[in-house]
Parts: structure tokens; sequence; C-alpha cells
């Protein structure tokens, strides 16, 4: 209890006994000592030491100081032995509840450490919101552009593309008039959409991926277009004669055509290396079957190739052969007169496959041939065999250690597998990105860029010269990953990062 409380109380104590015994001659009044309530400061005291009481208790209800000993119930007191007078005064329970309002603030704290932490959260979900609302941005622009590219990918209308295709015929009919006759290139574009108008016809029952490559080529048949249309104005062009299929009466290739996109192989975007072609027989020249073999997303093994008839079958994919092996490897593929010809997987041995039965005709080691990897053209892996066909038949092109990785070339016998004559080159193969055969003579490209590749070396196993080319090659991706030669159509047919392209080539006249 607080001193000037206890004080207080003992004042009050001393008036309702001096009012109560007035005038009485009893014996003084001694002090007492007051013990408070429990959880109060019983500390203080009030005492007199010139005071002393007889007896051992004392009634605080006695006398004329009712309204001071209302405070207080049966008092009991005693005095020690220095005279002083104790006793337990007990009054009202006015205990401050220190245990709930503990309890109140360690609940408090708590609901404060989780508010904070449901906060923070909440600061996590807006900056994710913030980084979500950024790429939903991102994307309506990319839709944009896409919307806005000349490929369309939202729905197909077949209607608007067959009238595309019609006003191109129209162009085709109006060059041809003013041109003063046919030409070469305007007779070919004029047959090209013929053909496109047949397609679009057959497509209209297939899926989108198949449109949008037939969209694809429309897109390449307008710039050919344009770019006829640009030159009328200008000097006859200078035309290359087309040699007789399958004959050399010309002076080797001086020139090639813009890329004719043919479609995304049948496999995906995923199968980047592989090869595709043409396969070309001296005995049915125009009769030669259609082959695409991507190889397997390693870009190492020859698994699955299909077979087709006709063009318009493989645009369509319709009527594919599929067929599998479990040996082929790299995209030096070529197929010569229904057979299909392969590196085997993991060794310098040769195989020749017979596209009928698909099983292996025959095998042979190509002598001293460097493989797996050892001498590989550039940016191309797996391909350190790369078999070609021409007028003169089926070749191989690789690299052995005795030619310190400079490309060989050998004539094979297309039946046996046997090497029947081999010339050895100063190019090095690994500079050069890819390579093909026409009449005896090898070509080989290089990457200028990611959209340009250049002929700029040619060796001659007619003559035994070699030289340099810059004949100028453009293409649809970065990668070109093989090059076949068709000797009936003149063609390349090119492999580049997934997609089916083919080239026309351009000769000189006459033999140099």
């Amino acid at each position: 209890m607080r001193p000037g409380l206890s004080f207080l109380l003992a004042l009050l104590f001393f008036l309702g006994q001096a009012a109560g015994h007035l005038g009485d001659a009893g014996p003084p009044i001694p002090s007492p000592s007051f013990s408070t309530f429990p959880g109060v400061d019983s500390s203080s005291s009030f005492s007199s030491s010139s005071s002393s009481m007889s007896g051992s208790s004392y009634n605080g209800s006695s006398g004329s100081g009712g309204s001071v000993s209302q405070l207080f119930s049966n008092v009991t007191g005693s005095v020690d032995d220095r005279g002083t007078c104790q006793c337990s005064v007990f009054l009202p329970d006015t205990t401050f509840p220190v245990d709930r309002v503990e309890r109140l603030e360690f609940t408090a704290h708590v609901l404060s450490q989780k508010f904070e932490k449901e906060l923070s959260k909440v600061k996590e979900y807006v900056k994710l919101i913030s980084v979500y609302e950024k790429k939903l941005l991102n994307l309506t622009v990319r839709i944009e552009i896409m919307e806005k590219d000349t490929i369309s990918y939202t729905e197909l209308d077949f209607e608007l593309i067959k009238v595309e295709v019609k006003e191109m015929a129209k162009l085709v009919v109006q060059l041809k008039e003013s041109f003063g006759g046919s030409s070469e290139i305007v007779d070919q574009l004029e047959v090209e959409i013929r053909n496109i108008t047949l397609l679009v016809e057959k497509l209209e029952t297939l899926d989108k991926n198949n449109v949008l490559a037939i969209r694809r080529e429309i897109v390449a048949l307008k710039t050919k277009l344009k770019e006829c249309e640009a030159s009328k104005g200008q000097n006859t062009p200078v035309v290359h004669p087309t040699p007789t299929p399958g004959s050399c009466d010309h002076g080797g290739v001086v020139n090639i055509s813009k890329p004719s996109v043919v479609q995304l192989n049948w496999r995906g975007f995923s199968y980047r290396y592989g090869a595709w072609g043409r396969d070309y027989s001296p005995q049915h020249p125009n009769k030669g079957l259609y082959w695409v073999a991507p190889l397997n997303t390693d870009g190492k093994l020859l698994e699955y190739y299909r077979l087709y008839n006709t063009l318009d079958d493989l645009l369509l994919y319709v009527n594919a052969r599929e067929l599998r092996i479990t040996y082929g490897q790299g995209s030096g593929t070529a197929v010569y007169n229904d057979n299909m010809y392969v590196n085997m997987y993991n060794t310098r041995n040769i195989a020749r496959v017979n596209l009928t039965t698909n099983t292996i005709a025959v095998t042979q080691t190509l002598p001293n041939a460097a493989y797996n990897n050892r001498f590989s053209y550039a940016n191309v892996a797996w391909q350190d065999i790369d078999f070609a066909v021409d007028e003169n038949g089926l070749w191989v092109i690789y690299s052995t250690e005795a030619s310190t990785g400079n490309i060989v070339i050998s004539k094979l016998n297309d039946t046996t597998l046997q090497v029947l004559n081999t010339w050895y080159t100063k190019q090095y193969k690994p500079s050069a990105s890819n390579a093909f055969m026409v009449c005896g003579v090898l070509y080989a490209t290089r990457t200028l860029n990611t959209r340009t590749e250049e002929i700029f070396y040619y060796y001659n196993t007619n003559t035994g010269k070699e030289g340099k080319l810059d004949i100028v090659v453009h293409k649809m991706q970065e990668i070109v990953q093989s090059i076949n030669y068709n000797p009936f159509d003149r063609k390349l047919y090119v492999y580049n990062d997934g997609y089916l392209l083919n080239y026309d080539l351009f000769f000189l006249q006459n033999p140099q």
C-alpha cells in the first residue's frame, strides 16, 4: 500500500476512536500497524511509541465512528515486544489484472507477426502480377505482329487463297504479252501456279500446317512474279539454256535460283537435321520417287524415312511409305536407282539399302575414311561420309587422316560399293558447309551469314583442276544440313534446319 494511503487510514482510525471515547479516562490508544489485502503494499504503517494498548482485540464498529468503521470488519490486532500495535485490515479487492493484460499483449504480438507475414505475401503477389502484366503485354505485341505478317496464323480462308492464285495467273498472262511471247521463267511460273491451284483444292480437307506451307510457297511465287514484272523495262535477260536431262553438254554451274520452299519435314520443327531429294534412275529418269529422311533429335541416328511417288503426295502428306532402319548415321544419305546409301552407325562402313524391301543389300568398309565427327562439315555433325549422285552415278565425299582433313572424292560401284577411283583435293573439309556433285565436278559451299551461303570451290574429276567460285545461295534458315542433286530436273534438294527447299541450277551453254 502507498505510504500516503496508510497514513490516511490510520488518521481516520484515530479520529473514529477519539470520537467514540471523548472524555473517557481510559488508557491511551496505541498506534496501529495495518496489513492490507493481498496484492496491496502493506509495508507502510503508522505507530506512536508514546501510546500503549491493553487487550488483544478491537472492534472497529463501536462508538460514533460508524462512517469510518464501515471500511473495516472484525479487525484483530496484537502488540509486539516494542509496544507497537499490529492488525490486519481487509479492503475490497482492487487488484489490477496483470496476467490478463500480459495475455492480451502476447496475443496482440502474435497477430502482428501474422499480419506482417501476410503483408509480405501480398507484396510478392503484387510483384508477380506486375511481371505477368508485362508478359501479357509482350504476347499482345507479338500476336499483333503475327497478325500483320504475310503468313497468317489465324483461321485460314481458302477462298482468299484461291483469289490470290487467280490474280497471279492473270499476271502471268500479262507478263507473257509484255515479253512478246513465251519465256522459260514465265512458263515455269505458269506451271507452278497451275499446280498450286490443284493443291489448294485438295488442302481444304487437310490440316492447318499443310495450308501454311502452301501459303509460304504462294509468297515465294509472288516474289518471283514481282521480279519478272520489274525486269520488263530492262534489257532482255540472259537465258541459260537447260541441258538435256542426264547429259553434261554444258560448261558447269554458273548460277542458282532463289529457294523454293516445299514444306517443313513430316516429323516437325524439332527434327532440324536430315536429308531429302529425288531418286535418279538412268533407265527411268522421269519416274524418280521423292524421299525425306529426318534424323532423330540427336542429329545423329537415321531411323525413319518416307517415300512418295509424286511431289503432290509429299506436299499433301498422302500415299507415303514410312520405313524404319536402326543403323543409319548422319545426313549424308543419297538415293540412286531405287537404293538408299547410308553411313553405318559408329563405323566407317557404308551400306546399300534396297528401298523395295527395306533391307541391307550390301555393306563395304570405305578404306581409311575418317568417321564419328573427325572431319565433318562446318556447323553439321556426323557427316564425315557424304554420298552424292550425278549424271555419272554414285560418289562419296569424305576425308582421311592421310589427307589431313582435306576432301577426298571416290567414285563407287553403285551395286557392290567398291571404290572405282579416288581424287584428292586441297580443300579442307571442315571449312566447307556442304558439297554436291554435278557431271563429275565437286562443288563446295560455305556460310556467309545466317541467310546466305556461297558456292566457293570446285574440283573437276574429269580434268583434275580445282578453283574458286562466288555463286551466292540464299537460304531460309541458318544451317544447311544436306544438299542432293538430281540430274533429271537439274535441281538441288536442300535440307535447311528442318525445311525442304529446292533450287534450279543454271549452266554455261558451251563447255569451257
